[in-house]
Formats: C-alpha cells, sequence, structure tokens
C-alpha cells in the first residue's frame, strides 16, 4: 500500500472510531441520564476500580483528561455517595479514590441490562468480527499508551 493510501486510509479509521465513540457515549449517556450519572463519571469509578485506589492524576492519566476534569467528576460523584477520598497515608497531600458499597450496589444492579444493550448496540458485527474488532482495538490503545502524546513530546 502506497502511504498516501496509508495516510488516507488511517485518517477515515480516525474519522470512523470517532463517529462511533461519540455515538456509543451519546446512547450510553442516555441510559445513564435519568439516574443522574454519565458515561465520564462511569468511565472514573471503572478507572479507580481497575486500578485499585488512584490518586486523582493516576485517575486523570487513565482516562486521558486533566486534573480539574477528574477533580469536578469526583466531587458528584462523592455527592452520590458512589466514590470517596482520603489522604494517602504515603503522602498527605494526595487523595486516593475508592468506590463505596452504594457503588458496587448500583452496577450489580443495573450491569445485566446495560451489558444487554452494549451488545445489541454490536449486533452488526459477526461474533468473529466483533472479536477482532475487540483486539485490534486494544492493541491500538495499547500502542498509544506506549508513546507519548504529542503534547508530552
Amino acid at each position: 500500500m502506497m502511504e498516501e493510501e496509508k495516510t488516507r486510509d488511517a485518517v477515515q479509521a480516525f474519522q470512523a472510531v470517532l463517529g462511533l465513540a461519540l455515538r456509543l457515549r451519546n446512547r450510553m449517556d442516555g441510559r445513564l441520564r435519568p439516574d443522574g450519572l454519565t458515561t465520564q463519571q462511569a468511565a472514573l469509578l471503572t478507572a479507580v476500580e481497575h486500578l485499585g485506589s488512584p490518586s486523582l492524576s493516576e485517575a486523570a492519566a487513565y482516562l486521558s483528561t486533566t486534573h480539574q476534569n477528574v477533580a469536578q467528576l469526583v466531587s458528584s460523584l462523592e455527592r452520590k455517595g458512589m466514590l470517596a477520598t482520603r489522604p494517602d497515608p504515603d503522602d498527605r497531600r494526595r487523595r486516593v479514590l475508592s468506590t463505596t458499597t452504594v457503588n458496587a450496589d448500583y452496577w450489580r444492579a443495573r450491569n445485566p441490562a446495560d451489558h444487554a444493550a452494549v451488545a445489541d448496540w454490536f449486533k452488526a458485527l459477526s461474533d468473529a468480527e466483533l472479536n477482532a474488532f475487540r483486539a485490534m482495538a486494544v492493541r491500538l490503545v495499547r500502542s498509544l499508551d506506549a508513546e507519548p502524546a504529542p503534547d508530552q513530546r
């Protein structure tokens, strides 16, 4: 494949993935809205559980967003009782995040329906296509994580 074609294909793939991400976020926001949550808040809760009591800065880096944005999400989720913060025992200037039992109970109750909805959103893909799409997306994310972002060079 010629370099110009590869660049064109990469740009079109980027546009398709961006459009897909926006549409999926919009759909999940619609599902979460009646409970006063957003996809971004859900992503933070997932990140906190995945990272295991991260600092705000660690959560921001994981979500590829700013410390300020995460701080706003944390405040909202603390008010909802889904997230707790405490000083880091090793560095009292840092706050450490953890999810609560309110959070666990909430997701335990709604995950089956949400997971079924997500599966439905991907029904246009065969099982093999979905597996390949998942593998390629994971590989691309890992590749991007391995190199500094342009603003970090």
